[in-house]
């Protein structure tokens, strides 16, 4: 609750009527003081009742990418009995504000707002809630209460098409691509026995030494993955344009491209960013519960602060394997790491790295990878086909 100016002068005289009134023996001045404060008194209960109001939020779409348009549907429905009288009502879109007419809204009614929701940027686009202002009649008491819930609007980067995918070095000899459920061509790892599992993998010699029932997991290499590594260090994309890293968004349209593109050659994918905490590994379809899809994560990405991210995520590449063929996006200053993912050629066949913004480009053979240099995502589709040597 706040007091306004016009409040707090009518309190401060209310209290010095008073004084002098009882000081001096004033009557008249006693009662102007009691009547002044019970003004204020009168304001603050009249501020203070809440106006049942029912707000419901609608996007159009949720999911946009940057440029496309979008827009949120707001309706504001009055659930009282009394009619929303003083109520001033604000709704916040990002960094906007947008006023939604609701003064004297009558009991039963509704109003609705549509407008624009800003993607002229990648990001996550939080809406509302909506802030609903409730004023006395003379203007002495304010308080504003929030009404439903923020709701996310995610803007992806934007998606190039690109005119092939890397399909790794195991791709069957009829060239089809088989999905395996559980693998049944290469030994991988052993895991506990869960129920449902076939007693023919059970692994019984491991079974017998550890006391548990083991169970082999196969892979079927004849079914590529690609990794796709983004480096969000914020020391990899140096050069910023009104606050943005231009290098940065370049990659992420980068990344989305090629990720959709794996998606719909139906070849797994996997999206890791480098300063992740923890690094996560999500499927285009977001497998795990509560977990976003590639997408998602891309239009939530930001800089971090982490130096050797990198290092970090080459270990773990290193060490898991993931995959059969990695890309690599970066910055200008992201050249330094390449050493690190040039050490990953003996773990992945194939190893392509696209740096984006750079003043010069990379000295070829660097680290003997594949490397494209590109302003943009755009760029990076188009010169994408020339440096295919799957």
């Amino acid at each position: 609750m706040g007091i306004t100016a016009r409040g707090v002068g009518l309190l401060v005289a209310a209290v010095a009527l008073l004084g002098v009134g009882f000081r001096f023996a004033y009557p008249e001045l006693t009662l102007l003081g009691a009547a002044a404060g019970a003004a204020v008194g009168y304001a603050a209960l009249v501020a203070a009742w809440r106006p049942r109001l029912t707000v419901t939020r609608r996007a159009d779409p949720d999911r946009v990418a940057r440029g496309e348009p979008a827009s949120m549907t707001l309706t504001v429905r009055n659930t009282g009995r009394l009619r929303s009288a003083n109520l001033l009502a604000e709704d916040r879109c990002g960094e906007r504000i947008v006023p939604v007419p609701v003064l004297r809204l009558r009991p039963g009614r509704d109003t609705e707002v549509r407008y624009d929701v800003p993607t002229d940027r990648r990001g996550v686009v939080p809406v509302g809630p909506l802030r609903v202002t409730r004023r006395d009649p003379l203007g002495l008491v304010a308080l504003a209460r929030p009404y439903g819930a923020a709701v996310p609007v995610w803007v992806h980067p934007r998606i190039h098409p690109l005119t092939a995918v890397p399909r790794g070095s195991g791709r069957s000899l009829d060239g089809r691509v088989d999905g395996v459920p559980h693998g049944s061509i290469t030994f991988d790892s052993l895991r506990e026995y869960v129920v449902g599992d076939e007693l023919r993998r059970v692994h019984w010699r491991t079974s017998a030494r550890v006391g548990e029932l083991m169970v082999r997991e196969n892979v079927d290499t004849s079914l590529p993955r690609l990794v796709v590594l983004l480096d969000n260090r914020a020391a990899a994309h140096p050069q910023r344009v009104g606050g943005v890293a231009e290098s940065f968004e370049s990659a992420c349209e980068a990344a989305a491209s090629v990720v959709t593109a794996a998606h719909r050659a139906d070849l797994p994918v996997l999206l890791l960013l480098a300063a992740a905490e923890p690094a996560e590994v999500t499927t285009l379809d977001g497998d795990a519960d509560g977990a976003l899809g590639p997408l998602d994560r891309l239009a939530a990405a930001d800089l971090s602060a982490d130096g050797d991210a990198v290092r970090a995520a080459t270990t773990r590449l290193r060490q898991d394997r993931l995959g059969d063929t990695l890309i690599f996006l970066t910055g200008p200053g992201g050249r330094a790491e390449l050493g690190h993912v040039g050490a990953l050629r003996g773990a992945y066949p194939s190893v392509v790295v696209g740096v984006f913004g750079a003043a010069e480009p990379t000295p070829p053979g660097t680290a003997g990878l594949v490397i494209v240099d590109a302003a943009d995502g755009a760029q990076f589709a188009a010169e994408w086909d020339g440096v295919r040597r799957w």
